[in-house]
Parts: structure tokens; C-alpha cells; sequence
């Protein structure tokens, strides 16, 4: 089979040997007589993968005893409600840091609930830019300090944490969650949609302090929405096929080598496609270069026109799902961990030959 280059922001290119190791156990799972598919998640089989999961997700970011891990339904999305819905109230603030739509969207379901403190919204520059710490302004007695790491729309990404005002930081990880290693020590919570790197669409993971969820407000929360009803058991029927799938992509991160290993492996492809984005004018970055996401790199050429026979070329070529976001346009190429290296050069083989025939 010819697979292509798959640049998809997500749901996003997947590990081909998790894809073959899924596809060999489909239909006999373990030599059970059926597919995982077909079994209860009461089920002895998916109760081993499900704790596998969450101590390979450990193991791989060095998380303590402190961490749960939870495996949740709604996307990320859901969690843009379920955070303050858990800790904030009429009488508790917030710090939330908007870089983006995605930022944008938790702040308008926080304020539901709570008071939202802006730490700085980067609207105005339409997204280009990534505050630094000195840009920040903080609450006082704020109970979190909320941001996005990673930009899928607008291609921007933190490269480190930013200052949190004295608040535990709160994530939404979902578009860079393990391509780098984290500082644990700075967040409450983390959260991020599968879908991107580390996954397939419908499982979102959460990871929760113990000691942040003391934190709890005291009102009474609905019990599927309420972290520690999830942390306490197995409450409801979880998307028993995608934890399954991000338990294998899990083993490979550490067959590869773990997060530093991947450090080095994205850094080459970002630096080489931003390379050829730099290397005249015929394409153009979207954003400040030192705001740059090395997920997802974004880019215009000269006019619209040409941007679509740019895409209509490129796949082709076997380069596909290169159109930028429905809200912003241009050009965007996802390069999650999954994106071999052989993806991104050849998409900068035919980002020059296009340059060559239409420049």
C-alpha cells in the first residue's frame, strides 16, 4: 500500500506499526475469540490496558503519585467546561492566557462559572504572537493560571511554560502534548484531545494533581462532571478502542527513545520546512518566528489563487490535508510526532520545485 504524507492538524497521521499491531488483533484480540470492539470495559483485557495506559503516560512525562490519569469523552472542548466547572464559583478568579480560537472558547465557558482574569489577549495581532512573561498580568489569590501550549489555527506554541502568578498552571496540551518534556511542577492539570499526537479521535486525556483537586469548590458538581468521581473508578463506558490505540502509541514513544529523543526528531523537521518558508519571499510565515509552533507550521503564498493550485499539486504528489484552517485560510503542515521526517522532506522537495516553476 502507498501511504501518503499526511499533514491532517487532526485527526492526524498515527504510527504505522500501531496501526499494524491494531489491525492483527481486530478481530481475535489476545486470542479471546473476539475483538476488543466486542468486549466489556469490565472486562479483565481492557481493565489491564486502561491502567497500562495511564502508567506508560506517567513513566514517559516522570510523573509521581501525585498524578491521576483519566481517560475521558467531549474532546477538548469539554474540559474547556469541565475545569471550571470543578473549581471555580462566583467567588473565585481565574487567570486565562488567550493566544488563539481555541484559548478564546475556554474563556467564554470559565466566565460561566467563575471570574476570568485575561493575563493578555494576543486578538488584536490576530494570533501572531506568543506573550512573554513580562507581557503577563495576574489576579490576585487566583486558583489557576489557564493556557493553551500549542496553536493548531494560528500555528503559534509556547516553548516553555509561562509564569502562572503564583497559580498552578492549567493546560489544554492537545496539539503538542508529549513532543517535548514538561515541568511537572508548575501545573495542576493537564488536558489534551488524543486526536493530534497521540491518538486516534475520541478519548481525551486528563491529568490531575491529587493535591489541586483539594481545591475543589464546595458546591455540589454533576457526578459525571466531577473529576473525582473518574479518579475514584471506572464510571462509565470509556472509547474502549481509542485508549486501546493510545496505549500502543505510548509503547512506541518509548521504543523511540521518550520525549527527548523527539525533542531532537521535531526540531530537525520544523527547522528544515521553516528553512524553505525563510529562504525567499514566495512563501510567507503567518507568524512572529519566535513565536512559532514546530506542530504546526503556517504559511501564505502570493495570493489565493495560488495557494490552491499549491494544494491541488501537492497532492499529487501524495501530500495531503495542507489546507489551513477553514478561519484563517493559507497553507498549514502538521508535523506531529507521527510525521516521519521522509514526510517533511518531501514536502520541501516540492515546496522548491513549485517555487521553480511558478516563482
Amino acid at each position: 500500500m502507498n501511504r501518503v504524507h499526511n499533514f491532517s492538524a487532526g485527526p492526524a497521521t498515527l504510527p504505522l506499526q500501531v496501526l499494524e499491531k491494531a489491525q492483527k488483533e481486530l478481530v481475535n484480540f489476545k486470542n479471546k475469540g473476539c475483538s476488543l470492539l466486542e468486549m466489556s470495559h469490565r472486562s479483565p483485557e481492557y481493565t489491564a490496558i486502561n491502567e497500562q495506559a495511564g502508567k506508560h503516560l506517567k513513566s514517559i512525562l516522570g510523573a509521581d503519585d501525585d498524578w491521576e490519569v483519566l481517560f475521558l469523552q467531549g474532546g477538548a472542548s469539554s474540559q474547556f467546561m469541565m475545569v471550571p466547572h470543578n473549581f471555580l464559583n462566583n467567588s473565585r478568579t481565574a487567570n486565562y492566557i488567550d493566544t488563539g480560537a481555541w484559548s478564546e472558547k475556554a474563556i467564554k465557558e470559565a466566565k460561566l462559572f467563575g471570574s476570568v482574569h485575561t493575563s493578555y489577549s494576543g486578538k488584536e495581532g490576530n494570533y501572531s504572537h506568543i506573550p512573554t512573561n513580562d507581557e503577563l498580568t495576574f489576579a490576585e489569590h487566583a486558583l489557576y493560571t489557564h493556557f493553551t501550549s500549542n496553536n493548531t489555527i494560528f500555528g503559534t506554541q509556547f516553548h516553555t511554560e509561562p509564569e502562572n502568578g503564583g497559580a498552578p498552571l492549567v493546560c489544554d496540551a492537545s496539539s503538542d502534548f508529549l513532543s517535548r518534556p514538561l515541568d511537572l511542577a508548575k501545573y495542576g492539570l493537564i488536558y489534551a484531545g488524543a486526536q493530534k499526537n497521540l491518538g486516534p479521535a475520541g478519548v481525551t486525556v486528563v491529568m490531575v494533581r491529587k493535591s489541586f483537586l483539594e481545591k475543589q469548590r464546595p458546591e455540589a458538581i454533576p457526578t459525571i462532571l466531577n473529576y473525582n468521581t473518574h479518579v475514584n473508578k471506572l464510571f462509565n463506558t470509556p472509547p474502549v478502542f481509542a485508549v486501546y490505540m493510545v496505549n500502543y502509541v505510548l509503547e512506541w514513544i518509548e521504543e523511540k527513545g521518550g520525549l527527548h529523543a523527539f525533542v531532537k526528531i521535531n526540531d530537525k523537521k520544523a527547522n528544515l520546512l521553516y528553512g524553505e518558508i525563510d529562504s525567499d519571499e514566495f512563501y510567507r510565515g503567518t507568524v512572529e518566528k519566535g513565536s512559532r509552533s514546530k506542530m504546526n507550521v503556517t504559511f501564505r503564498l502570493g495570493d489565493e489563487d495560488l495557494e490552491k493550485i499549491f494544494l491541488t499539486e501537492a497532492a499529487k504528489h501524495n501530500l495531503v490535508a495542507l489546507k489551513g484552517h477553514r478561519s484563517v485560510g493559507g497553507i498549514r503542515a502538521s508535523i506531529y510526532n507521527a510525521c516521519k521526517p521522509e514526510s517533511v522532506e518531501a514536502l520541501v522537495s516540492f515546496m522548491k520545485d513549485f517555487r521553480a516553476k511558478k516563482g
